[in-house]
C-alpha cells in the first residue's frame, strides 16, 4: 500500500497524540469539573460546548458543567476562591493580574493563538490599514485602554486625544463615517451589517503585530499540583472539541449554545465561525504544528517584555509562574484538521 504525504503526516499525527494520551493517566470516572467562560454562550465558546454535547469529556472521565458568564458574573473571582475548576480567561493581562494579586491560577493553554480585537472603520474613507489612523476619532472601550491601545500608540504614533468612549454599541460609529471603533471580528462586524447596512473595514491588531494570547484555559496552581490528570483530560478533550467545532459538524455544541444562550442567533454563530477559521483565530502559527492550544516560552516572554515597555506591568512581575506547557503542544487533533 502506497500512502501519499498528506496520509503519513495525519497518521503519524494522530500516532502521536495517542502516545500523549496513553502517557498520561486518565481521569477518575465521573469526576465532576466545573468550568466558568467570561461571557455569555456564543461560537467564540463553541469548542468547549462541542466537547460537552460530543461526550468527549465523558469518554475522558469528566462530568463538565459550563457555567457561561455575563455583565453580573465575576468569574475571575470565583476561580480565584477555589469555586471554580476551569476558567476562560481572555488574555495574557488577565493572567498577569492574577500574578500581581498572588492568586494561584495558571494558565494551561491558550485557545486562540489571535487575540480577535480589531479595529473597524468605515470603507472608502482612506483607512486601509492601523498605519492610517493619525487624527481620527477612534472609539475604544476602558479596557481597551489599559491594554492594547498603548501598543496601538507606541508603534503608530497615536495620541490620547483621538479617544473616546465605546460603550458596546456601535449607533455612533454607524452615524460617523470618520470614526473607528473597536470591535471583535467574530462578532461587531456582523452587527454594523445586519444595523448599518455595510461591511466595515476589519483591521485585525494580531495580524499587525499584537501578540497576547486569547481565550486562554486558567485553573488554579493545586489542581495543577495534585490532579494533574484531571486538567490534562479537560485540555485534551477542549482541544479536540475545538477541532470538530472547528473542521466538523458544529451542530451538537450550537445546540447547546443557544439553548444557554436565547439571544444568541444561528447567523450570528455562522458569521463568528466563518471569521475564526478565515482569521486563523484559533488555528494558525505554532498550532499548526504543535495543536491548537498551542503556548510558548518564547511568545510569552516576548508579551511580558513588551507590556513592560508600554508600562502596563512591572519588570519584577514573575510572569514565568503564571503558565504552565505541560497539557499543550502535544500535537492532539492535528490529524482532524483538512
Amino acid at each position: 500500500m502506497h500512502l501519499n504525504r498528506r496520509t503519513t503526516c495525519r497518521l503519524l499525527a494522530g500516532l502521536g497524540a495517542l502516545l500523549a494520551c496513553l502517557s498520561t493517566p486518565a481521569a477518575a470516572a465521573g469526576q465532576k469539573v466545573v468550568f466558568g467562560t467570561n461571557w455569555r454562550a456564543q461560537a467564540e465558546h463553541g469548542g468547549f460546548y462541542q466537547a460537552l454535547a460530543t461526550g468527549l469529556y465523558a469518554e475522558r472521565g469528566l462530568d463538565v458543567e459550563i457555567r457561561e458568564g455575563g455583565p453580573q458574573v465575576n468569574y475571575r473571582q470565583l476561580i480565584a476562591a477555589g469555586r471554580l475548576d476551569f476558567y476562560m480567561g481572555g488574555d495574557l493581562f488577565g493572567q498577569f493580574e492574577f500574578l500581581r494579586q498572588g492568586v494561584p491560577v495558571v494558565t494551561v493553554a491558550a485557545i486562540f493563538q489571535k487575540e480577535p480585537q480589531a479595529l473597524l472603520a468605515h470603507p472608502d474613507v482612506g483607512i486601509d490599514g492601523l498605519e492610517d489612523l493619525a487624527g481620527r476619532t477612534l472609539l475604544i472601550s476602558a479596557i481597551g485602554q489599559l491594554t492594547y491601545w498603548p501598543w496601538l500608540k507606541s508603534t503608530y504614533g497615536l495620541d490620547d486625544g483621538q479617544v473616546r468612549p465605546y460603550t458596546f454599541n456601535s449607533a455612533p460609529f454607524i452615524a460617523d463615517p470618520n470614526t473607528v471603533q473597536q470591535g471583535y471580528i467574530t462578532a461587531e462586524p456582523f452587527a454594523i451589517r445586519e444595523a448599518g447596512g455595510f461591511d466595515p473595514v476589519v483591521l485585525l491588531l494580531a495580524d499587525a503585530g499584537y501578540g497576547s494570547y486569547s481565550t486562554l484555559i486558567q485553573t488554579r496552581q493545586e489542581l495543577v499540583d495534585e490532579q494533574p490528570e484531571v486538567v490534562q483530560a479537560f485540555v485534551d478533550a477542549s482541544i479536540l472539541g475545538w477541532m470538530d467545532y472547528l473542521y466538523g459538524d458544529p451542530a451538537p455544541g450550537n445546540a447547546l449554545i443557544l439553548e444557554a444562550n436565547p439571544e444568541m442567533t444561528p447567523a450570528q454563530i455562522a458569521y463568528s465561525i466563518d471569521a475564526m477559521k478565515a482569521y486563523g483565530i484559533v488555528d494558525s502559527g505554532d498550532a499548526l504544528e504543535l495543536g491548537v492550544g498551542a503556548m510558548t516560552d518564547a511568545r510569552w516572554a516576548s508579551f511580558f517584555s513588551n507590556a513592560v515597555d508600554w508600562g502596563l506591568v512591572e519588570p519584577d512581575l514573575p510572569w514565568q509562574a503564571g503558565y504552565a506547557l505541560d497539557f499543550v503542544n502535544r500535537g492532539v487533533g492535528n490529524e482532524l484538521r483538512p
